[in-house]
């Protein structure tokens, strides 16, 4: 079960003033809401190794899914050790080329988006123009400690570039034979990310929904848009994780604007906190109404995010423009970029020799093979993201 949170739940109410009691009964509420339903567990598979079609059901019913303890303690170990190196190399400030050591920082010498900075406890997406407008509203920014420092951390982009561990996990047999359940053997990436929810600093990101292309489209359906895979690093929690509307990733584009002006609350009353354990994966449909609070509590959030579509919704589709350049994703395209894939099975390969690594359908008779210096070929990769 997840770690106690009574203390952070009492301090994130703090922050909120005359909402106070408000706010800790919705999270109070909210927690207990999630825990009752019937979607966390292992990742299953049937004597013939397809999905457990339970879990599929049940995934298409709410939008999103927990396995837990998919993540071993090796690869999660791997993961932070990573993740722990990746941050020393940070930028010492946002605009700054070099790190704490005066080395050229992280993704200085990248073309595409890197490191993404917030103001603590801030909305830094809410209420703008940014990504398309998609976060209708700003959530609550509470007032950061006086000592915070003036950024922090928020999302790193194209991590595969940085994080053989995390290429690693991109690789994850049982992982993408759950992607080829829901969007067929012949998936397509989507990108990846990890976000930094750091106590008292940790940013909010206000209610939306991904996905940009094919809303109106005749062909609309609960997995147009794809979804994301959530890999949790220190686990997730009411007050520091991503909260969703369970099955609002079936009715389509919502006015969230309206609809929290409808309530007079940010608190949206269906919605529910993802709640997982180190180690744990979440399967989120990207249609899904979901956001997440400023950290306000005393656990640390560290989601590493890979996110996968189905063919069609990508090929010779017009990007959104989002997460990579607006160009027309042809075959040439989206096999290339796909060919990070076929990477990451061969470097797990390497890594866990006793697993079956992952057949992927698409690159197929292709000899991509995984060595030391193989990391660098991939960067810039995320440029070619597949963002609809």
């Amino acid at each position: 079960m997840p770690e106690d949170t009574t203390r952070s739940i009492e301090a994130c109410a703090a922050y909120y003033g005359e909402d106070a009691d408000a706010m800790r009964n919705y999270l109070i509420e909210g927690q207990q809401r999630a825990l009752d339903l019937d979607n966390r567990g292992p990742l299953r598979f049937d004597a013939d190794g397809n999905l457990d079609p339970a879990i599929r059901a049940t995934y298409s019913e709410y939008g999103f899914y927990i396995f837990e303890g998919v993540i071993s303690d090796q690869e999660l170990e791997d993961i932070r050790h990573d993740i722990a190196a990746m941050r020393r190399n940070f930028p010492v400030s946002p605009d700054s080329p070099v790190d704490a050591d005066g080395s050229p920082a992280l993704g200085v010498d990248c073309e595409a988006l890197t490191l993404q900075w917030a103001k603590p406890l801030s909305d830094p997406l809410g209420g703008t123009d940014l990504l398309n407008g998609r976060h209708q509203v700003k959530l609550f920014e509470p007032a950061a400690a006086a000592d915070a420092p003036a950024f922090a951390p928020f999302i790193l982009v194209g991590q595969l570039q940085f994080s053989q561990a995390c290429l690693r996990t991109y690789g994850h047999p049982e992982l993408l034979k759950v992607a080829e359940a829901i969007h067929g053997d012949d998936f397509a990436p989507f990108n990846e990310v990890i976000f930094f929810k750091d106590p008292g600093l940790g940013a909010a990101v206000s209610w939306h929904q991904d996905g940009d292309t094919h809303w109106d489209s005749p062909e609309f359906d609960e997995d147009i848009h794809g979804f994301n895979f959530m890999a949790q690093v220190c686990g997730s929690t009411a007050v520091n994780g991503v909260w969703v509307v369970p099955g609002s990733h079936k009715v389509g584009k919502i006015d969230i604007k309206a609809l929290v002006a409808e309530l007079g609350s940010e608190r949206l009353p269906d919605a529910v906190p993802i709640i997982c354990n180190p180690g744990d994966v979440v399967i989120c449909n990207r249609q899904i109404v979901h956001g997440s609070f400023a950290n306000t509590g005393f656990e640390p959030r560290v989601t590493v995010n890979f996110g996968f579509h189905r063919r069609s919704s990508v090929l010779d589709i017009m990007g959104a423009g989002m997460h990579s350049e607006a160009v027309v994703y042809d075959a040439a395209h989206i096999r290339k970029r796909s060919q990070v894939i076929g990477l990451a099975i061969d470097a797990r390969r390497q890594r866990f020799p006793d697993e079956q690594p992952y057949d992927y359908k698409p690159l197929a008779g292709e000899n991509i093979s995984w060595t030391l210096g193989a990391l660098a070929t991939l960067k810039d990769y995320n440029l070619l993201d597949l963002s609809i």
